[in-house]
């Protein structure tokens, strides 16, 4: 009785978690369907405007590591909680900002928020689910990826009907006080289950390595090199596929499918946010089975591909709709591989903290964010599109050929007790 309690305590956790991310996923997901009714308001052009997004997913990643730290002192629920207040702050300074030095600080605050709910989250479930990582940091990290399925919709609705204003407002409050409420609920394992390492067929450590261990290895920059790579290329699809859109002129062509008829632009991007979030589950629980890297190869290739197919017959709404679908599909795996790979390679102790500096990646590949729209109204949408095929392509590349055999030889040398940071000699590994 006491294993199915424990178990059913793990499984309200991950659920509680996926939850709380997903009332975070519109700060990211769906701030595309904002930025032309800012600018068709104060004209601040989309370069300008997108530059408070490059923000937020800087603050949002940037400070996990800091977070990770008071999640470990003080615990998951206080810390989501403060994101809760923080990311409902930052849509109603939206509702109200009037310059872009206003609009720039309410995206500052919301990655605050949003890094605040998403790295305990993350944390949390790999600390729960030692022995799934895939499969736990991918449905977590799929509430994030889905979450704005549902209220796609609606916001558009708002914004056409009430102005972005009032969506910024009325959804602000909605999802920020869904989490404050959550974050009650939320809470740790009082003791670390151990790894049944015999029913995994993957590569793992045996040793927990610190934060400044992880960082003085050459796997993990390599990781980190990745990360940003195709961060960068999914972070500015989300970005940008309204205007995508509606360069392409499909934004606003009615479009039948599943018996629903909507806007190719609103049809678009939930299916985005349906097939995010059920890629990274997905994928996270095939990389248990077929390994981490084989797994990334065969997303970062499909990512390429779905680009391609964007690129090339992308003015046909249905196409449109579907590739974009396809691409998201792949792309929000990262949010599992890369944290699951991080835990086999340093350890269950440290993960959640050597997981958020690795999702510090996320933050770099935003400043090409707005390098997109510089780039699209200089040379075209090709030159943007032709940008994310490389990136995808070199990253298949590199994990299969680079990580997979430098972790390989990492986790093959003899194992070495953990040891204070002062007494570690630096050397290279």
């Amino acid at each position: 009785m006491e294993n199915a309690n424990a178990s059913a305590t793990k499984w309200s956790q991950l659920a509680l978690g996926v939850l709380c991310m997903a009332m975070i996923a519109n700060l990211q997901y769906g701030w595309t369907l904002f930025v032309d009714p800012i600018d068709a308001k104060f004209h601040w052009g989309r370069a300008a405007i997108q530059f408070a997004f490059t923000l937020f997913v800087a603050t949002e990643t940037w400070l996990v590591p800091v977070e990770a730290w008071f999640v470990d002192r003080y615990g998951p629920r206080v810390v989501v909680a403060f994101g809760g207040v923080m990311i409902s702050l930052a849509w109603v300074l939206d509702s109200y900002a009037d310059s872009l030095p206003l609009l720039y600080l309410a995206a500052v605050i919301g990655g605050v928020g949003a890094g605040s709910v998403y790295g305990t989250c993350v944390g949390n479930a790999l600390k729960w689910f030692p022995d799934r990582r895939g499969l736990a940091a991918g449905a977590t990290a799929a509430g994030f990826g889905a979450g704005a399925a549902l209220t796609v919709v609606p916001i558009a609705k708002m914004i056409a009907s009430s102005g972005y204003e009032s969506a910024f407002l009325t959804f602000g409050l909605i999802q920020g006080g869904v989490v404050v409420v959550v974050s009650f609920l939320l809470k740790k394992p009082t003791v670390s289950a151990p790894i049944r390492r015999k029913t995994l067929r993957l590569p793992q450590s045996s040793v927990d390595r610190k934060p400044g261990e992880a960082l003085r290895t050459p796997v993990f920059w390599v990781m980190y090199a990745m990360f940003v790579m195709v961060a960068s290329g999914g972070l500015m699809a989300a970005a940008q596929i309204a205007p995508i859109a509606k360069d392409f002129n499909v934004a606003g062509v009615p479009v039948s499918m599943f018996g629903l008829q909507m806007a190719a632009l609103t049809l678009a991007i939930s299916l985005d946010r349906i097939f995010d979030g059920f890629g990274r589950p997905l994928f996270g629980y095939l990389s248990d089975q077929i390994g981490r890297e084989n797994t990334m190869f065969l997303a970062f290739s499909i990512a390429a591909a779905a680009v391609c197919t964007l690129l090339t017959f992308g003015h046909n709404p249905i196409v449109f709709v579907f590739a974009t679908a396809a691409y998201f599909g792949v792309f929000g795996e990262i949010y599992s591989l890369f944290p699951a790979t991080c835990g086999d390679t340093f350890g269950s102790k440290f993960a959640a903290t050597n997981a958020g500096l690795l999702y510090t990646a996320k933050g770099s590949a935003a400043f090409l964010v707005p390098f997109a729209s510089v780039l699209s109204a200089a040379y075209g949408w090709s030159a943007v599109f032709a940008l994310i095929i490389g990136l995808n392509v070199a990253a298949a590349l590199l994990a299969l050929f680079v990580l997979k055999p430098l972790r390989l030889r990492y986790l093959s040398q003899p194992e070495q007790p953990t040891i204070p940071l002062a007494e570690a000699p630096l050397r290279a590994v």
